[in-house]
């Protein structure tokens, strides 16, 4: 009996040091985001990309692009408020298997908020920070808005910064020219910009589209035969 007493005590004693710690890191997250917008608000960051040269909208960009970019980055964008549980579930779960922050669930929208405000760094307060920004432009800024900043705010690889630099640098004709083939190769770049680079590692660029367009089959946004004329 006394065993189990000191069992379930200790349990009890771990499970309020968890709930203290979770508590420390979402204060720091709101910290830093708070200290974030009060510099710079969202309304100021947004006008600074719509205000790029290369500052492209939504409606130029081709169909098959805007839904290969959802399927492979964030393909319950329309469904979620900025912040999908079920990703981010899996992901810590990832995470902690691994003992890493490898996995990161993030969303488009969480991702836009990290390249308008964060760095690059993988730390529990920044994604928490990211968390409270994501939520405020969702709640500002419709899903379109999100989508077409995040398509101009993105790293596309080869000193490339929006999806017109990238269009214009990698295949030399506007966005809205990109053939089925173009737009899918183009939307698997951003993962990993370094890597998948079109001048640098083209085969890893192709194999990266392989995926992209197996995930636009899985969420119905191409059939088997659509994929295999696009790849072929």
């Amino acid at each position: 009996m006394k065993l189990l007493r000191w069992i379930r005590n200790l349990f009890a004693a771990l499970l309020v040091v968890g709930i203290c710690a979770v508590a420390v890191l979402v204060w720091q997250g709101y910290s830093m985001y708070s200290k974030a917008v009060s510099e710079t608000p969202v309304s100021r960051m947004v006008e600074e990309v719509r205000e790029k040269e290369n500052y492209t909208p939504l409606e130029d960009l081709p169909a098959i692009y805007r839904d290969a970019v959802i399927s492979v980055e964030d393909h319950r964008f329309y469904e979620h408020g900025g912040f999908d549980f079920l990703a981010t579930g899996r992901a810590l779960w990832n995470d902690i298997k691994t003992l890493s922050l490898a996995e990161g669930g993030s969303t488009i929208t969480q991702q836009l908020a990290k390249n308008l405000y964060f760095t690059q760094e993988k730390k529990f307060t920044r994604k928490i920070a990211e968390v409270f920004l994501a939520l405020e432009l969702e709640n500002k800024y419709s899903k379109e808005e999100i989508l077409e900043l995040y398509l101009n705010s993105i790293y596309f690889g080869n000193g490339c910064y929006t999806v017109r630099e990238a269009s214009l640098s990698y295949f030399g004709k506007e966005p809205s020219e990109m053939t089925d083939y173009e737009s899918t190769l183009l939307a698997g770049i951003p993962n990993a910009p370094s890597v998948y680079d079109l001048t640098e590692n083209p085969d890893l660029a192709m194999q990266r589209q392989r995926q992209v367009v197996e995930q636009m089959v899985k969420y119905e946004y191409l059939t088997q035969q659509e994929a295999e004329t696009i790849l072929a």
